[in-house]
């Protein structure tokens, strides 16, 4: 048995162990990495250990620590209220705006991970304070973050279109971009509809006028009868009021936003480096904060890609697309080039993944055989609508700001989300827009 079989049949087994046994799957991961690493590889602990996401774990450790202290001050719960009252008080249209918002700033040229950074902590506290499934709202913010990516301005967008022109192959950036954004919106769409979004639509229909004004002036809904009662309306004084530290607060995320989005500084340092500086000013609301950082997140996805990293280190993944360029079928080596494209991609980045296969179908696109437009619009799509697993940044960074309570529930269903994903992505892809160009 090869070296690539054994370090592949080694991650199924964390997987399945993981599963089954009450152990952090992270920490598991490290453990077969390093095994693997030494034992069949033969590299160092150092190589091993090079793999280790330190830019994900500062991102992780620097976003949950930053909006902490913002739920610790009230700020969080004063900027949930004001988007009540941008939504007029209909909150089955919240999960849309924060797909729309995260889709608008990564159009315009702003990281995936970034965007999803300062989106989801207020995404998913409005969750929890209005009792939408954090699921489907996590769900919402990734994908729109990752279609708004493949506009001919966005990250995706420039990588896939400037491989393709690298390649010498035909592209059409129009194609790209409506396509993965009209993927990101199906994918939305039928989460939103499994995942409670019906129910929110009759609630809000079935919310009286008087609680929907109330809630359109301040945010802060009456209550009503049966399921769909809500807290009771607090009074004027009760609501959250902007004083000096949650004014402060409020800088120090437009800080962020500004400098991640504009100057494309490091967001994890970046919100490291506000909370801190918070945290000088007031300390006795920083109290308890650092415990709140999700570090049972960071030791699971640090430790997933630890190992996936040591298998690109060694040529696994490299294997792998080997093995499908030996394929003599070009329709079915395009599909298991965007079958392997959506599984390397749930666990590692999307954009390096999208720098490398991409090339590996140039082969097969030479040949006349399969499309070209189709085949990378499709391993394009196929590799980056998974980015919702938790074991990938964005996916990482909802189940991190999620509420304690529903954390564990929110990474299992991310993890059935994104491994179901995983499978029926390239196969759809494929039909819609391989086989077709393969059959003129």
């Amino acid at each position: 048995m090869s070296a690539e079989v054994v370090a592949l049949v080694v991650l199924v087994l964390v997987f399945l162990i993981a599963t089954v046994r009450s152990i952090n799957m992270g920490a598991l991961a490290l453990v077969a990495a390093f095994v693997v690493g030494t034992a069949v590889f033969g590299v160092k602990v150092s190589d091993v250990l090079g793999g280790f996401p330190a830019n994900l774990f500062v991102i992780l450790v620097g976003v949950t620590y930053l909006f902490a202290l913002a739920r610790n001050n009230g700020t969080v719960d004063w900027i949930v209220h004001r988007a009540v009252v941008a939504v007029r008080g209909r909150v089955a249209l919240m999960p849309w705006v924060m797909f729309v918002v995260c889709a608008a700033i990564t159009a315009i040229g702003a990281a995936s991970p970034a965007a999803v950074a300062i989106v989801a902590p207020v995404a998913m506290g409005f969750a929890a304070r209005y009792r939408i499934n954090p699921v489907m709202m996590g769900l919402m913010v990734v994908q729109g973050a990752t279609g708004g990516s493949f506009s001919p301005i966005g990250i995706f967008g420039a990588i896939t279109n400037g491989v393709v022109d690298k390649s010498h192959l035909p592209g059409n950036p129009a194609v790209l971009f409506f396509s993965a954004m009209g993927a990101c919106a199906l994918i939305s769409l039928i989460g939103f509809l499994t995942l409670g979004g019906t129910k929110l639509l009759q609630r809000d229909r079935e919310t009286p006028k008087e609680q929907v004004a109330t809630l359109a002036r301040t945010g802060a809904a009456t209550g009503s009868a049966g399921d769909s009662a809500e807290d009771p309306e607090p009074a004027d004084d009760a609501l959250p009021r902007l004083d000096a530290q949650r004014s402060l607060t409020l800088v120090g995320l437009l800080v962020l936003a500004v400098g991640a989005l504009v100057f494309d500084l490091d967001i994890g340092f970046l919100a490291l480096a506000v909370a801190v500086a918070l945290t000088l000013i007031f300390p006795s609301a920083a109290r308890g904060t650092v415990d709140k950082i999700s570090w049972g997140t960071v030791l699971l996805v640090g430790g997933i890609v630890t190992y996936v990293s040591l298998l690109e280190d060694q040529g696994t993944v490299k294997w792998l697309g080997d093995g499908v360029a030996h394929v003599g079928a070009p329709l079915v080596a395009a599909f298991l080039i965007c079958l392997i494209g959506a599984v390397v991609s749930a666990f590692a980045s999307t954009t390096g993944i999208l720098g490398a296969l991409i090339p590996l179908a140039v082969p097969f696109l030479q040949t006349g055989q399969v499309g070209a437009v189709g085949l990378v619009t499709a391993l394009a799509i196929s590799s980056s609508v998974v980015d919702c697993s938790p074991f990938s940044t964005n996916g990482a960074l909802v189940v991190a700001n999620a509420d304690v309570s529903e954390r564990d529930n929110v990474f299992k269903r991310l993890m059935t989300w994104g491994m179901t994903i995983m499978v029926v992505a390239p196969v759809l892809c494929w039909v819609i827009l391989v086989v077709p160009g393969s059959l003129s």
